[in-house]
Formats: C-alpha cells, sequence, structure tokens
C-alpha cells in the first residue's frame, strides 16, 4: 500500500518493484548483541520506569481507576491501567471513536501515562544508554553513503542512480537514529522522580515517533551559488515538517558542513566494536 501510495510517476507500483530485506540495517537493535544482553533483556535496565510504576503519581491514577470500577486498588497493576490507556488511544487514533476507556483518565492522568511511556522509550530506545543510538550509526553512515554517491554521480554530470531511496522500519528504527543525531536531548535526563520537572520536556516519543513516523533527507544540486561549497544543500524532514540541524540552527545546511558535524559518527561508530559485548565480567547497569 506504501509502495502504491508513491505512485506509479515514480516506477514503484508495479509488483515488479524490487525490495531488498535487510534486517542487519533497518532492525540493527536485534544484530546488537551489547543492547540486547544490556538493555533489551535486562530488567535492571528499565530500573526508572519499573520505580515510576510504583510512584505517587501512579498511584493515583490506580487508585481513581479501581474507584471508577469499583474495584480494589490492589487488583489493579499500573500495567493493567496502561492497557485500558493504549486502547482508549488506539481507538481514537485508529477510528476516531472515544473508547469507553477513555472515560477512566483525566487529561492529567493521560500525561502521567504518557510520561511513563516516555520512560520506556527513553531508557531502552533513547538516551538512556549510550548504545541505544549507537546501534543505529550503521544506519546513519548508510543514509550519507547514498547521499555521497549522489554527489559524485551529480559532479560528474552522471544520472543519479537512485534519485529516490525508501527503507522502510519501525518506530524501533527511527527513535534511536534520531538520538544519534542529538535530537530532542533534554537538559536533564528522564527520572521516576521528576516528572514535573519534565513537564516541557522535548523527549515525547508520541510527537516524535507518531504512527507513520518518517524522517527524510533531501539532497539540492544548487547552481547559482557563490562557492562550491554551497552546491550541495540538504534539508531534514521529521513527519514532514522541517528540522532544524544543530549545528546552524536553520532548516537547510550545506551538506559538506553537515557531514563535518557528525564526522566523528560517520568516521569512528564502528557497529562490531559498538556492539560487542566487554570481555570482563561487569554489571550492565555500570558498563552502560
Amino acid at each position: 500500500a506504501f509502495r502504491r501510495g508513491l505512485g506509479p510517476s515514480l516506477s514503484l507500483g508495479s509488483d515488479e518493484t524490487e525490495v531488498e530485506v535487510n534486517d542487519s540495517l533497518m532492525r540493527f537493535f536485534d544484530h546488537c548483541a551489547k543492547f540486547v544482553a544490556m538493555v533489551e533483556e535486562n530488567e535492571a535496565a528499565m530500573c526508572q520506569v519499573d520505580a515510576f510504576k510504583e510512584g505517587p503519581e501512579m498511584r493515583n491514577v490506580l487508585e481513581k481507576v479501581a474507584s471508577a470500577l469499583c474495584l480494589p486498588v490492589e487488583e489493579l497493576s499500573a500495567d493493567l491501567v496502561q492497557v485500558a490507556f493504549l486502547t482508549c488511544s488506539y481507538e481514537l487514533a485508529i477510528k476516531n471513536v472515544t473508547s469507553p476507556w477513555c472515560s477512566l483518565f483525566s487529561e492529567e492522568d493521560a500525561k502521567v501515562l504518557e510520561y511513563l511511556n516516555d520512560l520506556k522509550q527513553y531508557w531502552k530506545r533513547g538516551y538512556g544508554y549510550d548504545i541505544n543510538s549507537r546501534s543505529s550509526c550503521i544506519l546513519f553512515q548508510d543514509i550519507f553513503q547514498h547521499l555521497d554517491k549522489a554527489v559524485e554521480e551529480s559532479k560528474s554530470s552522471k544520472p543519479i542512480s537512485s534519485p529516490l531511496i525508501v527503507q522502510v522500519g519501525h518506530a524501533e528504527t527511527l527513535q534511536p537514529l534520531l538520538a544519534l543525531m542529538g535530537f530532542f536531548k533534554d537538559d536533564e535526563p528522564l527520572r521516576a522522580n521528576n516528572y514535573v520537572r519534565q513537564r516541557h520536556r522535548k523527549f515525547r516519543s508520541g510527537q516524535i515517533v507518531p504512527y507513520a513516523a518518517n524522517l527524510v533527507f533531501v539532497l539540492y544540486h544548487c547552481d547559482q551559488v557563490k562557492t562550491s561549497k554551497e552546491e550541495y544543500q540538504v534539508q531534514m524532514l521529521l513527519n514532514e515538517k522541517l528540522m532544524s540541524f544543530h549545528h546552524s540552527n536553520e532548516t537547510i545546511s550545506t551538506y559538506a558542513d553537515l557531514k563535518d558535524y557528525y564526522k566523528d559518527i560517520l568516521e569512528n561508530c564502528h557497529f562490531k566494536e559498538e556492539c560487542e559485548l566487554p570481555k570482563v565480567n561487569v554489571t550492565a547497569i555500570d558498563e552502560l
């Protein structure tokens, strides 16, 4: 359906379109032993999430939901309440109907449950641990290799062999990549005990990677420029909205400046080395 939506004008409308499944690239997190062992399968890595579930904000939500359902609060858990909230949100987003489950929650309750989900995404896919984002450098470098090739072909006056490249993954693919690039990073980490201080946080996973989240790099060849450096310029769009680059605070950058800003990741982030499990016997949290 996605390919059909791009239209036959892009030669992507037929079933003959070549599609390559490359899980090592688009599901890099599954192939990163350090991430799998120390975050994905390590219960201790989610200690902030677990602490918030037991904290005063979630306790207040549980008590209100239990009262509305005429149940003892002991029969409810944070996970069950979250399922009810997600059921409400899914039906609203997908069917545009207000589920009966929505009546259990106030706007403040929704903010608490949003923070619970953001905590999980932060510690599992975002800035919580370096390996979350560092494991995505294989995809980041792949993007720039395609851009490099287009620049090289353009400079040689050759036709651009791949004018459009579409990589399809999940929110779990995109969130670490955005963290690697430094977007939506708060001065203070998201923790179980700073909900109030994080009310105006940048890291809101529901806005960063909503349904059908997408990140687009657009490379421009500019003829009428003063210097050769300005000949190739780039824009980034997240969910169809222009992003401001960190190094310039502008929504457009020369390709040379962008590569220079991310030089360390492009040259020094090696997937195999990043994802190797440590040889010494240390605890996961110490290593992370």
